[in-house]
């Protein structure tokens, strides 16, 4: 597997760090959890629903194929056992507030000095240094400090709660691919490097299709002018008569030709040519339109056209058709598949999830 012989030292918790090891764990790296020695460990063994046998799933589906130690870094005789184990580490990966691992003795210059191939990533809402530093702050803050939380306003005005936890996963994806750098420069040169991963600039780094109205002409984008956000006729929701909903994702000429002849409107072909936020004339025609048939008829009517569309599904819906990416371990607990596949090393998924400190006697 394209990670076997990696040891990861990963002392985050929640989601970013966790997903990303996870991630590592299914292509063969070994990975430690090092949990504090408070009772609980990892906060996600205890939080939301569980299976039948009391297992959180939010846990079993960042945890699974790992190792757990529990270490009281405060502790002088446990520090110095951990410091042994970092000795054997390729991978070092940290989620405290900046400044929490120098605390703690377990910094990059602390690690780097018994261990110069360490591979350190650091990963924090704000990155280890600037204003915001100091402030605490899980996804939801850092959406709502990097503006995209704003993005989510109807035409009404009012913000929405963002259910997708976009800030932590825009980190650990950033914070993955920072790592297998490294790791590569690191063949090349034998030594390792320091990341840091800010949940704030990740997330700010995915936003270039929105962000033509600030940097070239300093101001907030409209969102009647912005195409992924209701300016546009052909990516945009709309309800049909028994209250279900139609969306149109997509504003390639030939979708909005294979729709609109179908709809007996060719002649509105020419107002999508028209600048977002002006293409009024076809949104009001495919709001009305749409508000003539039930769902279930407009499903039967796409399903022979060549175009962007769905329907609006429910997560449910997602994860328990056919061909979800889902698969059950011999318990019956269903995981969430890992996405990066390769045809010839595939990732092998180790359902085993850690006890709290089950492995400290072994590996401390």
């Amino acid at each position: 597997m394209k990670l076997s012989g990696i040891r990861v030292l990963d002392l985050s918790a929640f989601l970013p760090g966790p997903h990303m090891t996870m991630m590592m764990a299914d292509h063969g790296a070994e990975v430690i959890m090092v949990e504090p020695d408070n009772g609980l460990g990892e906060p996600t063994r205890g939080m939301g629903e569980t299976y039948d046998d009391g297992t959180s799933v939010w846990f079993a589906n960042i945890a699974r194929g790992k190792k757990s130690c529990k270490v009281n870094l405060k502790d002088p005789e446990q520090h110095a056992r951990f410091m042994e184990l970092a000795k054997t580490a390729d991978v070092f990966v940290e989620a405290f507030r900046p400044g929490v691992a120098k605390r703690l003795g377990v910094d990059y210059d602390a690690i780097r000095a018994i261990n110069p191939r360490i591979v350190y990533c650091s990963i924090s809402a704000f990155g280890q240094t600037g204003p915001y530093r100091e402030r605490p702050a899980h996804d939801l803050v850092v959406q709502a400090m990097a503006g995209t939380a704003d993005l989510t306003r109807g035409m009404g005005g009012e913000p929405t709660l963002t259910p997708m936890p976009s800030a932590d996963m825009a980190a650990s994806l950033h914070a993955l691919s920072g790592i297998v750098m490294a790791l590569y420069g690191r063949e090349q040169t034998g030594k390792g490097d320091r990341m840091d991963i800010s949940m704030y600039n990740s997330l700010l780094s995915w936003v270039p299709n929105v962000t033509g109205a600030v940097f070239a002409e300093n101001r907030q984008p409209g969102r009647e002018h912005m195409r992924n956000f209701g300016g546009n006729a052909f990516v945009n929701i709309y309800e049909t008569r028994d209250g279900g909903h139609i969306v149109l994702g997509g504003s390639e000429p030939k979708f909005v030709a294979n729709v609109l002849t179908a709809l007996n409107r060719p002649d509105l072909i020419e107002e999508m040519k028209k600048p977002v936020g002006e293409q009024d004339a076809v949104k009001n025609f495919l709001g009305e339109t749409f508000k003539t048939a039930t769902q279930a008829r407009w499903e039967a009517f796409f399903s022979g056209i060549d175009c962007c569309w769905s329907t609006i599904r429910t997560l449910h819906d997602a994860l328990t058709e056919d061909c979800a990416p889902v698969t059950k371990d011999a318990t019956g607990k269903s995981h969430i598949q890992n996405p990066i596949r390769f045809a010839h090393e595939p990732a092998q998924l180790s359902f085993d999830l850690p006890k709290f400190g089950e492995h400290g006697s072994e590996l401390l």
